[in-house]
């Protein structure tokens, strides 16, 4: 129960990827692995396989559960990526880190396309960005019994932050990823493999970013895992001093902290040892709050 003695709402205990059932009794950390030239935090830095492949592992060395590869931008005003490129990237990445055992592997891309290449290699999540804009996806991962991130943004990437507007930005992000939910599972997505992202940074203001973190339990209520991404966003450095990307680590932890205290259940990051560090104390907190 809550202070005020109102119970506090829980996502499921599993999320089901392929032969995988990641247990959420504490929060899954998801360790950012961006195999491009642009993107807004580490863009250039493990462009090749090698390095995004050391990278990968020291990551997965420092307690992340998941890693997930990225060879398209999501950055304000980046311009898509084709399909055969993002694998050309991809490839050599997703084939090698697909041999070891313990590696658990998220795909970001909204290509239905880059998808399937990456499930033959055995890639357990694709995180859509798009949330199903690609209309082969649900299909594609209802077939491979992968894990689906839905996110929410609004527009593209290359127009997502020009005057973004809402009457009620939690509850419009909300009905959105409800229907989107809805559609994966009519297409045959277990609903046990879905996890929802409300989206903070894409096509949202600083105030819609901070009422979507402060309205978590509007999220958790709909009964999926509920994936959180602040790590060096924008809104952080704004609200910190304007500072660049590189030196917003605490901001980014203590979002992602009070995040998991409100229910959420995975957290994606760039900084995936002091992240798991934080969410520990975060976890007993939250866990002897639920029990009290």
């Amino acid at each position: 129960m809550s202070a005020g003695g109102t119970r506090i709402a829980t996502a499921p205990s599993v999320w089901r990827c392929r032969d995988r059932a990641l247990s959420l009794d504490a929060p899954l950390v998801v360790g950012v692995v961006n195999v491009t030239p642009d993107s807004f935090s580490d863009g250039g830095r493990h462009l090749d396989a090698e390095t995004a492949l050391a990278h990968a592992r020291r990551l997965l060395d420092e307690g992340a559960d998941l890693v997930e590869l990225g060879a398209e931008s999501t950055r304000p005003g980046a311009e898509p990526v084709p399909a055969d490129e993002q694998w050309r990237r991809l490839a050599p990445v997703v084939t090698t880190l697909a041999r070891e055992p313990l590696a658990v592997i998220s795909i970001d891309t909204a290509s239905a396309a880059v998808a399937e290449r990456a499930l033959a290699e055995g890639a357990h999540v694709i995180n859509d960005v798009s949330a199903l804009g690609d209309p082969a996806m649900a299909g594609l991962v209802a077939q491979s019994g992968a894990g689906l991130v839905l996110m929410h943004m609004r527009g593209t990437p290359a127009t997502m932050q020009q005057d973004p507007r809402y009457d009620d930005v939690v509850a419009e992000v909300a009905a959105f990823l409800a229907a989107r939910r809805d559609t994966a599972v009519a297409a045959g997505v277990a609903r046990e493999a879905i996890a929802l992202d409300p989206g903070i940074g894409f096509g949202k203001t600083v105030a819609h970013n901070l009422a979507l973190l402060a309205g978590l339990d509007a999220f958790v209520a709909l009964g999926q895992p509920v994936l959180i991404g602040v790590s060096r966003k924008r809104f952080l450095g704004t609200l910190t001093g304007d500072l660049p990307p590189e030196e917003r680590l605490e901001a980014g932890l203590a979002a992602a902290a009070i995040s998991v205290m409100q229910g959420a259940a995975i957290v994606r990051t760039h900084d995936v040892r002091a992240t798991v560090r934080a969410l520990a104390v975060a976890t007993a907190i939250r866990d002897a709050r639920i029990r009290s």
